[in-house]
This record gives structure tokens, C-alpha cells and sequence, in this order.
């Protein structure tokens, strides 16, 4: 056709590196795929069998629920998570249940964001928040962690990574509109502090933004720190918007169950934009989550709960994963929370600084992509050894 096919909005955002590494490992043999977010193992028993009921059980389940969500569903969300926040939760007016986190995130964006409007995203960042922000019309705005200095051999730590107060402070103007919070983070792993909430409440009260918070890993948190929604500060719930996720917290990506709790006065917006797009998702998969909330209500801060259970064993697949990259010369940032781990490659970019790849490409990409292209390298052959072995030790 001779007309502009694709909308402007969509300029610029159709290059994603993951589905180009994702694409990349997948037309190579043998290629351990370690980027994307999701398990290798089971979900819990109690989640599967949820999920058979609701295939096999009421025939109903196989039809329409309530566009906003399955109402068991929403209750139950509102339920737990009320008393996690400290607020009285409607499940009619406070609960939005989408197509998992990413709908939620995306189903804000295109509820909040008008053209023009600017949106704070801390860097690093779960790679849809600037895309969003454009095609929603909005201006990103990156604020950076940047890392405090370590003693030489003591390994770096994502808690070692902060804000500076005063740059934060710089970022918020009168065109701020939104200010993205993901704790624990994606990718570096760092859990917020209270103190650093904090501040982030502090200046979005200050300038009368909303904050995007996207809590999906809140149950993988490891070495005693502590989650905390900036929604249940003082004054936050007003002008918050906190995103879970039922793929993280039970670990079933593929169901593609997620949810957004937030008070009316910002919930109808996004009711508007679910209703004219997604209108609804579905019923036998949010039965399911409904079924395992109530069972881990049940179970919550025992050692039977599956919140207790997940972030040890991801812990030990962390420890083993950082033993493996420090064994092969890395020096990877430990993570605080979630399934990531980044790492410094700057001592193999001393002793191969020609990687393959465009000029204007960074050494982090090349570098990625030589990985995958060259596994049968001594070094990486290595390395694949060692990661084979610590997933049989971790296999039940």
C-alpha cells in the first residue's frame, strides 16, 4: 500500500532486544536461556490442581465472568492484600484484575499518560516502561541507581545501588505525571529501603504525581530484607497504583493472571480503558489464583506457605548461580530480590574488546550475542558445565 501503514505512536518502540536474544538463542542448539522471567520447575501442587478444577469443575467457568474480574477473585485480593497495605479494599472499585502485570502496566499508561505528559523511570528498567510511556504520548525521564564504591574483592551488592536525593528531586517538574516504581527491581534486583520510599512519596506528594508501582517479585526476597508497598505510606494510597502478578507469585507465567489495586478516583480510569480494549480475561484462570490465595491466606507466614518456600529456593538458586559467574571471572551484583542478576563483564571486555557486532552497538549486546553464538568456546563450554551441574543438584 502506498498510505503509512503503522500509527506514529508506534515509531521508534519496535525493536526489543529480549525478543531479539529470545529469537537468537532459539535458533541455536544447546542454548541455556537464563534472560527471560520466568521458572524452569513446577508450579505448587495446590496452584495445578486449582487450575484442574477450575477445567474440570463448574462448566460456568468456561464462560463469561465479570469484566473487572472474577468476583471471588477480586474479593479474595482484596482481602489479603488490604491488611498488607492497611487499607479497607472494595473489590468492585479498588481491584482491577488484567492480562497479567503487563496489561495492567500498559492499561494505566494508556489510562494516565497524556501526550506531552513526562514520566520518571528509574534506570535500570524492566525494558516496556519507556515503549509504554511513548506510545501513551508521553516524555520519559530516566533517573539513574548508581552503584556506592566497594573495597577491591568484595563482592558489589544491588543494595549498594541508590538514588541520589538531589537528582530524584531535579527529575519532577509542573509536566510530571507519573513516577515508575518497580521493587524489587527488574533487572538489578534491589529492594527499596523505607527511607527510600520515602522520598519517592514525598516528592510525588510534592508535585502531585501518581506512582506506578509494579510489585510483582514482592514474595521473592532473599538475605532478610523486607518488601514494602509504597502504597500502604502515609498519604500514598491516594495516588498509587500497585501491580502484582499471579505468573510471579505462584509461579505460572503462561496463565497470564495479573492485578491492579488502587483507590477509585484513579481505578475508573482504568476500568474505562479495560473495558474498550481487553474487556475481559480469563475466567478458569483467575478461579484458579482465587483458589491459591485463599489456600496461602491460609498458610501466610508459616513455614507451609509457598510465599516462605519460593524465596528459598530461589535464594539458592541465586547462590549458585553467583558462585558460577565469580568461578569464570564475573563479578555479578547479588540481588536483594526477584529472578535477576546482573554482572560486570568489564575484565573480559579488557581481554577481548572487539566483539563482533555495529560500532554503535553496546558491548553488552555484542557481547550477549557472541555468547550464544559461540558456546563451543573453552570458556563458555565451562561455564555451560557448571550451570548443567548446579541445575541437577537444585532438580528435586
Amino acid at each position: 500500500m502506498a498510505k503509512r501503514l503503522q500509527a506514529q505512536r508506534l515509531d521508534g518502540i519496535d525493536y526489543s532486544p529480549r525478543v531479539e536474544f529470545v529469537q537468537l538463542a532459539g535458533e541455536e542448539a544447546d542454548v541455556v536461556n537464563l534472560g527471560q522471567g520466568f521458572p524452569d520447575f513446577s508450579p505448587p501442587e495446590f496452584a495445578v490442581e486449582a487450575f484442574q478444577h477450575a477445567v474440570s469443575g463448574d462448566f460456568m467457568l468456561n464462560q463469561y465472568t465479570k469484566a473487572f474480574g472474577y468476583p471471588p477473585l477480586t474479593k479474595i485480593l482484596a482481602s489479603f492484600f488490604g491488611k498488607l497495605l492497611g487499607q479497607e479494599i472494595d473489590p468492585l472499585k479498588n481491584v482491577l484484575v488484567t492480562v497479567g502485570a503487563h496489561g495492567a502496566l500498559f492499561t494505566a499508561f494508556q489510562a494516565l499518560v497524556d501526550e506531552g505528559d513526562e514520566v520518571i523511570i528509574i534506570e535500570p528498567f524492566f525494558d516496556c516502561y519507556e515503549p509504554m510511556t511513548l506510545m501513551a504520548g508521553g516524555r520519559p525521564v530516566f533517573v539513574s541507581l548508581k552503584p556506592s564504591p566497594t573495597q577491591k574483592g568484595e563482592p558489589d551488592s544491588s543494595s549498594n545501588w541508590q538514588l541520589d536525593p538531589t537528582e530524584l528531586a531535579s527529575k519532577f517538574t509542573s509536566r510530571t505525571k507519573a513516577f515508575i516504581l518497580n521493587t524489587p527491581n527488574n533487572p538489578l534486583g534491589k529492594v527499596f529501603s523505607k527511607e527510600e520510599l520515602e522520598l519517592v512519596a514525598s516528592l510525588c506528594q510534592q508535585h502531585d504525581v501518581v506512582c506506578i508501582s509494579d510489585e510483582v517479585y514482592q514474595w521473592m526476597v532473599f538475605d532478610g530484607f523486607q518488601h514494602i508497598s509504597i502504597a500502604s505510606l502515609p498519604g500514598m494510597w491516594e495516588r498509587t497504583l500497585t501491580i502484582g502478578s499471579a505468573g510471579k507469585t505462584f509461579s505460572v507465567t503462561g496463565w497470564k493472571v495479573g492485578w491492579v489495586l488502587g483507590p477509585d478516583s484513579l481505578m475508573k480510569h482504568l476500568r474505562t480503558v479495560h473495558q474498550n480494549s481487553i474487556y475481559h480475561c480469563a475466567t478458569q484462570g483467575q478461579a484458579a489464583v482465587a483458589q491459591s490465595f485463599e489456600r496461602e491466606q491460609l498458610h501466610f507466614g508459616r513455614p507451609s506457605s509457598y510465599f516462605v518456600q519460593l524465596p528459598q529456593y530461589i535464594q539458592r538458586c541465586r547462590d549458585h548461580m553467583i558462585q558460577s559467574l565469580q568461578s569464570m571471572g564475573f563479578r555479578p551484583v547479588t540481588p536483594q530480590g526477584s529472578y535477576f542478576l546482573i554482572t560486570d563483564i568489564s575484565d573480559f571486555k579488557n581481554k577481548m574488546p572487539d566483539l563482533p557486532g555495529a560500532a554503535d552497538e553496546p558491548y553488552d549486546r555484542r557481547f550477549v550475542k557472541w555468547m550464544i553464538k559461540n558456546k563451543d568456546e573453552s570458556t563458555l563450554r565451562a561455564m555451560d558445565q557448571k550451570l548443567q551441574k548446579w541445575k541437577a543438584e537444585l532438580t528435586p
